[in-house]
């Protein structure tokens, strides 16, 4: 099969990447000292890099830490955002910005890389509705319901559980996404979480940067019948690389290290504290590798339980240290699609995986917000009327 040829009729559309935030904390968003352009950069991604990876869209994750509450997650999230409108702006001859599928391919049309923004963290809005419309008129495109910490209003995969699942002001969330056309993320979100926003959900969901928990016992991967509900209303999983989600023996070692660290009154979703004593654990501690191959076992079994219609990729570059064996940087998407078309994937079926499964949901998010709009306005709920919690805004 001709690789390069099914990559420039069906690019890559991946659903995951924190260029943003290397970008800030490498260069406070100054493109001209992080020249992704010219490539070379110390990150797992720039545009020679990505041309040569055959990728035609990238959701860019305009992610905050949890570190940050209430007002200063809203603040660093709107520079997250500017600092993707800027990247996009600076490399306008090779980047186009996008929010619906049609200016996806609008952006191939013209030879250049469609950029869109999804928010990773339901702290990222402050328990405000309005928030979250307004991050979806600046063109944020997916809202991740947590990060590695709990909202007031959803648990995460990585934290205690506090509301079981989804609370009330939490189901309306997932309702006002579908409202304003605002695809719900489920990476990072416990099972119950999961379970409860399919069950509220008027429109696909995704996940993106998530793997399959059958394959490997990670709570931030999809059991098998989450998989399946996911496909039975029209989302997709977008099977991600990064080493404790598809190595068993990354995950031994990082629940381990998880153990460890909370012997020492550190919890895995206090993000710097935890990132410092893994840091020094791992100088003692040396961690297995992953492969291209694990990942290659994901993606057979998301497929064999969701359906071809149901699979992604989200690779999650930027966002983490180490990627497996094979799948270093965002050039090697090829590499990917060569090994799962020598186990037998058609070309249809990597082209459903690499970019018209995401266009797809894309598609059908935008159309069940059009009629959703059609029947309801804006909800203006608030969490301490549905939750009795205390507002944690004026």
């Amino acid at each position: 099969m001709d690789i390069s040829a099914l990559l420039a009729a069906h690019p890559v559309i991946d659903g995951h990447n924190d260029l943003m935030w290397a970008a800030r904390e490498q260069a406070a968003y100054d493109f001209s000292r992080l020249d992704v352009g010219a490539g070379g950069t110390p990150t797992h991604t720039d545009l020679p890099r990505m041309r040569a990876g055959g990728m035609g869209a990238q959701f860019w994750s305009v992610y905050v830490p949890t570190l940050l509450t209430g007002d200063d997650a809203v603040s660093a999230t709107l520079e997250q955002v500017d600092a993707a409108r800027v990247l996009t702006e600076r490399y306008a001859d090779q980047l186009a910005w996008a929010t619906t599928a049609d200016e996806v391919e609008e952006a191939w049309a013209s030879d250049r890389i469609a950029s869109l923004a999804g928010a990773e963290g339901g702290h990222s809005i402050n328990c405000s509705l309005g928030t979250l419309r307004a991050l979806h008129a600046l063109g944020v495109r997916y809202l991740t319901l947590t990060h590695n910490a709990n909202t007031p209003w959803a648990d995460s995969a990585t934290d205690t559980p506090v509301a079981g699942g989804l609370t009330a002001f939490g189901r309306e969330v997932v309702r006002e996404m579908n409202r304003v056309g605002m695809m719900v993320d489920l990476s990072h979100v416990s099972a119950e979480t999961m379970r409860d926003a399919l069950e509220v959900a008027e429109a696909p969901v995704i996940f993106s940067h998530s793997s399959a928990r059958a394959v490997t016992d990670s709570p931030r991967n999809v059991p098998d019948d989450v998989l399946e509900a996911m496909a039975r209303g029209g989302g997709v999983c977008m099977v991600t690389f990064v080493p404790k989600f598809v190595n068993a023996a990354c995950a031994d070692a990082h629940r381990e290290l998880v153990a460890a660290a909370a012997e020492g009154g550190i919890a895995e979703a206090d993000g710097p504290r935890f990132s410092a004593f893994e840091k020094a654990w791992s100088l003692d501690h040396p961690q297995p590798s992953a492969t291209l191959a694990d990942v290659v076992a994901h993606c057979e079994h998301v497929r064999e339980v969701a359906g071809i219609d149901h699979i992604g990729l989200g690779g999650d570059y930027d966002g983490v240290v180490t990627l497996p064996d094979g799948l270093e940087d965002v050039s090697t998407y090829p590499a990917l699609l060569a090994a799962l078309a020598e186990r037998g994937w058609s070309g249809d079926d990597l082209a459903r995986l690499t970019c018209r499964n995401t266009l797809r949901v894309l598609r059908e998010v935008e159309s069940v917000a059009a009629d959703l709009q059609a029947e309801r306005g804006p909800s203006l709920a608030r969490i301490e009327d549905l939750d009795g919690v205390r507002p944690l805004h004026p």
